[in-house]
């Protein structure tokens, strides 16, 4: 698809409520850049251009001009079915990923097989200097590595991040927040031994205290954990 008949399609779509609502919700794209399309119908976009086979152009065409462009591009690589494919299109976009949905939105299905390969990569990305790359790092290491391939090296990594991004950080919150609902005891730790910044530190205990995956008792111990600042 050419990108005039993209752009073309994208308004043909648009919904100017839900356009206003992501304009709020992603406070740092230029409003412009928004056109204002449902999550359902990118992913059905995407789904189409992976059966068709005529993606490979589009994923050449970066940067993109509107976030949705971006949200089908992050959708077609959750969908890549060949794996050295998949991880080839991830490392040409990451760079050009610029908010928190387009990041967290984008989870490939080949990863779940892979381990072992996902895990290298995501060394690679925490160790980045761009800030949805370290997040979309942190977030495999959440979605992927939390329950049976848990390894107490894992929040070892995250908790050595030091990042003045606030995107980095709410990331980092939410990683440690979701560790203590799966992996109390060993996770545990990180907090008593202030392993992470102060902010961080407590929004990690504001998003435990708001869980329905955290005991009373243990939301109770983890509210007296919380670090004062002046």
């Amino acid at each position: 698809m050419k990108k005039t008949d993209l752009h073309q399609k994208l308004y043909d779509l648009q919904d100017m409520k839900y356009r206003d609502m992501q304009i709020k919700i992603i406070p740092n794209l230029n409003p412009e850049s928004i056109v204002g399309v449902r999550t359902p119908e990118l992913r059905n976009m995407a789904k189409d251009s992976l059966k068709t086979g005529d993606y490979k152009e589009f994923l050449k065409e970066l940067p993109h001009k509107y976030f949705e462009e971006n949200q089908m591009h992050a959708f077609i690589i959750s969908g890549i079915k060949d794996l050295n494919e998949c991880l080839e299109e991830l490392e040409k976009f990451l760079p050009y990923v610029d908010n928190w949905a387009t990041c967290d939105q984008m989870s490939p299905k080949m990863f779940k097989k892979h381990r072992a390969v996902l895990l290298a990569h995501i060394k690679e990305w925490i160790a980045s200097d761009k800030p949805y790359t370290i997040r979309f790092g942190v977030g495999m290491l959440m979605e992927h590595f939390l329950d049976e391939d848990y390894d107490p090296q894992y929040p070892e990594m995250v908790a050595g991040i030091r990042s003045e991004e606030y995107y980095v950080n709410m990331m980092i919150a939410w990683y440690f927040a979701t560790a203590l609902a799966k992996q109390y005891e060993s996770v545990l730790p990180f907090l008593e031994k202030k392993r992470l910044d102060d902010w961080t530190h407590n929004k990690a205990i504001q998003k435990c205290v708001e869980s329905r995956r955290i005991t009373e008792e243990q939301k109770k111990y983890l509210k007296t954990l919380k670090n004062y600042i002046s």
